[in-house]
């Protein structure tokens, strides 16, 4: 059983020996019986271990070709526990465009405790090397970035890093083991916010690290988490079981909704740019190619209208909702200068083009007609055009 589609769907499966139910089951239980006082071994406190997270861990553990993976209670969470290795005078390189919450964290943070970082631009050969100190422990990188959608050559930074003894952490969320495997490509470990993609639905938040085979942390990590108790619950964790039997098939269908709408919009004149790795104009499309299965369901795009287009714009949609968050089966829309990325300075989010213009879309599962007719009223409203009047009977949505 080695290919993903299987995989997603029978990796980490365990049957009701009860009952013979085909579906995992749900362990929503705090506390687990001692077979006797000082014995050892099994499943103690939901705080540390259960069944049920047991049951994704080796799910996602199989999906990214690691050797195991350690379920938290959120993707930042996830983030959080690879940072806690790290000791005061320790430094990390970040990839320049990364989630703002692992800017945040590390500002606000982990500065107060005398761990430092500082950017690289992991797109170009030996960035990453370049920004290396003696102090560095980690190197953290985002491909595709967010929102940016700026690719870095996982195999090659990993070398990179393999040359300097540090170790390479991707952010995967975007692409997901199906869409991109990292440790394949040489990651030491592989992040997720299984929020997004993994579970798919919108209904839970969780994240993960996938450790590569032979690397040394998936003790330290198990540590940290029952030392801090950040693990993932056994109902998210249930809902992300189910979730990613479906992840081959909804991420495909994302992709090819997404390369739809990022040709829509690359035609249109109310939008200055479009950032797309599946666009045969985009400047890494060999290189998303060869590391990638498809272009990912996330589309970004600057409106030349700046802030005042991008209200009117977000105003008019009726399909398209509004919201932090991507992955999932509706179609999303986020103001990353606003929202995700506010933690960046004004002038880095300028100098990395995180415009007052720029929009991240997270397309959905909806029909593709009804999503191009939605941001046709956005484009539309953009530039000041009235919507039309809603049939009769109100809106269609």
């Amino acid at each position: 059983m080695t290919e993903i589609e299987t995989l997603a769907v029978h990796a980490g499966r365990r049957s009701d020996l009860a009952t013979g139910a085909v579906l995992t089951p749900l362990h929503q239980v705090t506390t687990f019986a001692r077979a006797g006082v000082g014995v050892e071994g099994g499943y103690t406190y939901s705080r540390v271990s259960n069944p049920t997270v047991t049951a994704l861990e080796e799910r996602l553990a199989a999906l990214e070709g690691g050797e195991g993976a350690v379920a938290f209670a959120s993707g930042i969470a996830a983030i959080d526990a690879v940072f806690r290795r790290l000791s005061a005078g320790d430094h990390i390189v970040l990839s320049d465009m990364v989630y703002g919450g692992t800017v945040r964290l590390l500002r606000d943070v982990y500065a107060r405790h005398g761990v430092t970082f500082s950017f690289a631009d992991a797109s170009k050969p030996g960035g990453v090397a370049r920004a290396v100190r003696p102090a560095t422990r980690l190197v953290l990188i985002e491909s595709p970035a967010n929102p940016t959608l700026k690719l870095a050559d996982i195999r090659a930074v990993a070398q990179e890093c393999r040359a300097a003894g540090v170790p390479l952490a991707v952010d995967n969320t975007f692409l997901t083991p199906y869409g991109q495997r990292a440790i394949d490509l040489g990651a030491d470990l592989a992040i997720h916010s299984t929020t997004k993609y993994l579970e798919g639905h919108n209904a839970t938040v969780g994240g993960a690290v996938v450790v590569r085979r032979g690397a040394d942390w998936l003790e330290p990590l198990r540590l940290l988490r029952k030392c801090a108790g950040t693990i993932m619950a056994p109902f998210e964790a249930w809902l992300t079981l189910r979730g990613t039997k479906t992840l081959a098939v909804r991420l495909d269908r994302h992709a090819a909704s997404a390369q739809v709408v990022a040709q829509f919009l690359e035609g249109r004149p109310e939008v200055r740019r479009v950032n797309y790795p599946g666009l045969a104009s985009h400047p890494q499309r060999a290189l998303a190619a060869r590391q990638q299965r498809h272009g990912g369901g996330v589309v970004s795009f600057e409106l030349a209208g700046g802030l005042p287009a991008v209200r009117r714009f977000a105003d008019a949609l009726q399909v398209v909702t509004l919201a932090e968050n991507l992955g999932a089966v509706e179609s999303l829309l986020t103001h990353p200068a606003t929202m995700t990325h506010a933690a960046y300075t004004p002038q880095e989010r300028d100098a990395l083009g995180v415009t007052d213009g720029l929009l991240r879309i997270s397309v959905g599962l909806e029909a593709e007609g009804d999503i191009l007719e939605d941001l046709e009223r956005g484009l539309r409203a953009s530039r000041g055009v009235p919507a039309p009047a809603p049939p009769a009977g109100g809106a269609a949505y």
